[in-house]
């Protein structure tokens, strides 16, 4: 069990880092659309490419009509202790992280399938 636990570790943080090329610092913002593939790439290689999961729990919309867009951004923030969910507050501005659980929330970053 602590050779899984350290491999979903090890894989949150390659998914960490690869974010790093591009770390968001003072008035530096990403475009919706940069978010919006962050989320598809970045998130999908973990909770399925098209957010149905994987890895990690399925992201769209009715996975995710329990929590208000409040929890969700505070998961995406501070991670999820024990589990290969990384806080991504290093590396997302607060109002990313809003943006991204405001259309997650509303299914807006999901192709219909």
């Amino acid at each position: 069990m602590g050779r899984r636990k350290g491999w979903k570790r090890e894989l949150s943080l390659l998914a960490v880092c690869s974010l790093l090329l591009t770390p968001v610092t003072g008035a530096e913002s990403r475009t919706q659309s940069n978010l919006a593939n962050l989320v598809l790439q970045d998130c999908g290689s973990c909770h399925g490419m098209t957010l149905k999961g994987g890895l990690g729990p399925a992201l769209r919309p009715e996975n995710l009509e329990r929590l208000p867009a409040e929890a969700i951004a505070a998961i995406i923030r501070e991670g999820v202790p024990d589990t290969a969910m990384p806080p991504w507050k290093p590396l997302l501005a607060p109002e990313e992280i809003d943006w991204i659980s405001r259309q997650l929330k509303a299914g807006t970053l999901i192709s219909p399938q």
